[in-house]
């Protein structure tokens, strides 16, 4: 276990900026490779959404039986 004394406001800050910045530089990656993604997955949204629903239907039969 971590001692709250430890991890200052200073870390949290550090964090916050740190998961900021990734996350924006994420979305600038994504944004410059869109049209690459859309010739070459095209269709898997809908795979994506079949394995979700599965996903769920497998969980609620669980939950049921």
């Amino acid at each position: 276990m971590i001692d709250p004394d430890i991890i200052g406001p200073g870390h949290w800050v550090f964090a916050g900026v740190s998961i900021t910045a990734f996350l924006i530089f994420l979305v600038w990656s994504y944004r410059k490779d869109l049209p690459v993604h859309k010739r070459s997955y095209k269709g898997s949204s809908i795979f994506l959404l079949v394995m979700i629903l599965l996903f769920f239907l497998l969980f609620i039969f669980k939950r049921l039986f």
